[in-house]
């Protein structure tokens, strides 16, 4: 029998819960990919990336079959890329060691590559009606209020108290009912800001909403002053053409295409048998934030007086035409700097 939690909340799953994600009609490929593009990013948002990218690669084979470019094209704008090529990486070891075919262990999903205990343990619920408790940051919140758990959920003391709570509360029957349900209470009732206690299933006894202590609950991340960096990327345009290169695929924007970050425009030139006799136009730096830094980026524009094609490039380089699709993905503000040479005020005239 589920405990009380379990019931009330599979009662109000029943009524309210949601039933119709793109995600929900499948097999625990579509699971899996929804579940990591869900990571770090709100359902309204993943939606329409899900809807492509399964589009283009339906199953895990063909996700594996596909260029890391392709993939990380359609992951474009979604960040945190690391999940895009943990996906790919993924799906060559699903096709390689489970014969294409998506492990059925918990062990086994467990051990791909982006997947941890609470992403394995969600996939084989939701795929499968199987019973794992899952802690993503919705249930985190939604158990810290409820039995009001001091501290970050990052300590591991603290998540060790979630995850026995997490234990106790999943039930053994509708197991997938349930994980989605306390995922949706999360997302929908329990959220961070404003929640809506008195819709919520579990108020009557949750701690938190009796102690008029909402907001305590879970307890943050302690704050660190955030760094700035800054770097020159440059933007050399020849005719309609703009030079890319390819990032290394470990650390930031890892596997992307982006702008050479340079530090002295005239040494890049001359590496590349350009004459140092070019065009340089700087706009206004552009300041790009991610989780633990900022990132004020300057650009700059360098207008060749040469043919694209007299500039080196090879396979981590490309002469890009901004008429066409890019090569493979571009991060954010890569775009934005793109689009912004697009338009008629930046591009040159042929």
């Amino acid at each position: 029998m589920p405990d009380a939690f379990a019931e009330r909340l599979l009662a109000w799953f029943d009524v309210s819960g949601r039933k119709d994600l793109p995600w929900q009609v499948g097999d625990a490929y579509r699971i899996w990919v929804s579940e990591i593009m869900l990571q770090q990013t709100q359902v309204q948002t993943v939606i329409p990336y899900f809807q492509r990218f399964v589009q283009s690669f339906p199953d895990a084979a063909a996700l594996a079959d596909a260029p890391l470019d392709d993939v990380l094209r359609h992951w474009s704008g979604l960040g945190y890329y690391a999940r895009a090529r943990n996906l790919h990486a993924a799906a060559i070891a699903i096709r390689d060691q489970h014969g294409g075919r998506f492990p059925a262990t918990f062990e086994d999903v467990q051990a791909l590559p982006g997947v941890g205990r609470s992403t394995a343990g969600a996939i084989l619920a939701l795929s499968r009606d199987e019973r794992h408790p899952i802690l993503d940051g919705n249930v985190k919140r939604v158990l810290a209020r409820h039995a009001a758990i001091d501290g970050w959920p990052g300590k591991t003391e603290v998540a060790k108290l979630l995850w026995s709570l997490a234990e106790q509360h999943t039930p053994d029957d509708r197991a997938g009912d349930y994980t989605q349900a306390i995922m949706d209470l999360g997302a929908t009732l329990c959220t961070r800001s404003r929640p809506r206690c008195e819709d919520c299933p579990v108020h009557v006894d949750c701690q938190a909403f009796a102690a008029d202590a909402i907001d305590r609950y879970p307890g943050k991340k302690p704050k660190k002053a955030k760094p700035l960096k800054e770097t020159t990327m440059l933007m050399a345009v020849s005719r309609d053409s703009l030079y890319l290169e390819r990032r290394p695929a470990a650390g930031i924007w890892g596997g992307l295409w982006s702008l050479p970050e340079v530090d002295d425009i005239d040494d890049w030139c001359e590496r590349r048998a350009v004459s140092s006799n070019v065009e340089v136009e700087r706009w206004q730096p552009l300041r790009h934030s991610f989780s633990h830094y900022d990132l004020d980026i300057q650009p700059v524009v360098v207008r060749l007086p040469k043919e694209a094609g007299a500039v080196q490039d090879g396979e981590d380089a490309v002469w890009y035409r901004l008429d066409d699709e890019p090569p493979g993905g571009i991060a954010a503000p890569v775009k934005k700097l793109i689009d912004a040479l697009r338009s008629s005020e930046h591009v040159p005239n042929g």
